[in-house]
């Protein structure tokens, strides 16, 4: 049974963390808002639902960077989470904290999920308050419509078991 779980949590005025886990384990990251972390990783999803092969997104912490790296193939995505001293870093020089093989469809609805329930528990007026920058909204609408008009692509090669 495909597992992916992701949680966004406003530790302190333009701080969070990011908890990811699967079946066997579970990252936590930090981001900073002095970059559009929130919108990179939605944006970084869509790109894949639409077709991408390769993405990426990027949090900083400040001087760490978190360096989340998605790779499809057919309906399949690696994810690499990896650990930088500076976000300039190239990749061959992070640390792999986390990794992860998922179905798209597994991906997309974890990603949804997390920012649908980020404003279920802050709102998006408390999260401005609290990150300091809007809701991701476009993004996260744009990654729905994305994952609705393409689903239909791969729904013939695979049935969903985490509704």
């Amino acid at each position: 049974m495909a597992h992916l779980r992701l949680a966004w949590v406003l530790s302190g005025r333009g701080w969070a963390e990011c908890i990811v886990s699967d079946h066997q384990a579970e990252a936590e990251v930090t981001a900073s808002c002095i970059t559009t972390a929130p919108e990179d990783l939605l944006a970084a999803v869509t790109r894949l639902i639409v077709g991408e092969t390769e993405c990426r997104a990027q949090f900083e912490a400040e001087p760490t960077a978190f360096r989340w790296i998605f790779y499809r193939e057919g309906t399949d995505v690696w994810i690499r989470l990896l650990e930088l001293a500076r976000g300039s870093d190239h990749d061959n020089r992070g640390t792999e904290i986390w990794s992860t093989q998922q179905n798209i469809d597994v991906v997309a609805r974890a990603v949804i999920r997390c920012f649908d329930e980020v404003t279920r528990e802050y709102g998006e007026s408390a999260y401005r308050g609290k990150w300091g920058e809007h809701f991701p909204r476009i993004e996260l609408e744009a990654l729905r419509t994305a994952w609705h008009e393409h689903r239909g692509d791969w729904a013939a090669l695979w049935t969903p078991s985490d509704p």
